[in-house]
């Protein structure tokens, strides 16, 4: 990467971080482009450089937290993800790890989740993901999104609890609470 690619990437950083510490305090809606420069530290000029507008800084944001929690897991569990329920440590461990490095993103994420389109990223998980993996738990068409629903919303409460009391307690201990209280028994399908 020459010197000039590294200037953008950074600048676009900032201005990544800025939109996303002005949206701890204000509606995305309300947050104008001089905002976003005075917090980052750059010029209008370089604003329009990058972006037409907000939304597509914003757009870019959502892009690259996406690929931070992709490249945050070893690409051998993104391979096998379909094989395995998403209680395994092997899933949760890199997840958790994530959030806790991105908690103030990740609160945000759940404060507004239409801004940050929760629902079509839950939507193709469990497309992708979660509903081949129930296959191999032999769970009935019928009550695969059930249990989706509850795996997801069970392990995100205490997820949330987690990052409400700042990651405090260990990781393999959520780790736990979660494979135990969010998937029952094989059997039980």
């Amino acid at each position: 990467m020459s010197s000039q690619e590294s200037k953008y990437f950074t600048t676009a950083s900032y201005m990544d971080e800025a939109l996303l510490l002005l949206l701890e305090t204000k509606d995305f809606e309300y947050i104008t482009v001089k905002e976003i420069c005075q917090k980052a530290g750059v010029n209008r000029s370089t604003f329009y450089l990058h972006y037409q507008n907000t939304s597509e800084l914003l757009e870019e944001t959502i892009e690259l937290l996406n690929k931070k929690f992709i490249s945050s897991f070893p690409k051998n569990i993104l391979l096998s993800i379909k094989d395995k329920i998403l209680t395994s440590p092997e899933f949760l461990i890199p997840y958790l790890n994530f959030v806790k490095e991105n908690k103030r993103a990740y609160k945000l994420i759940h404060q507004k989740p239409e801004l940050f389109s929760v629902d079509k990223a839950f939507k193709k998980m469990y497309k992708d993901i979660f509903a081949p993996a129930l296959d191999n738990y032999n769970v009935a068409e019928a009550k695969k999104a059930y249990v989706f629903e509850f795996y997801t919303k069970g392990s995100l409460a205490i997820i949330q609890k987690w990052v409400e009391e700042d990651c405090k307690d260990d990781i393999d201990f959520i780790v736990s609470l979660i494979a135990k209280h969010t998937f029952a028994d094989e059997k039980d399908y």
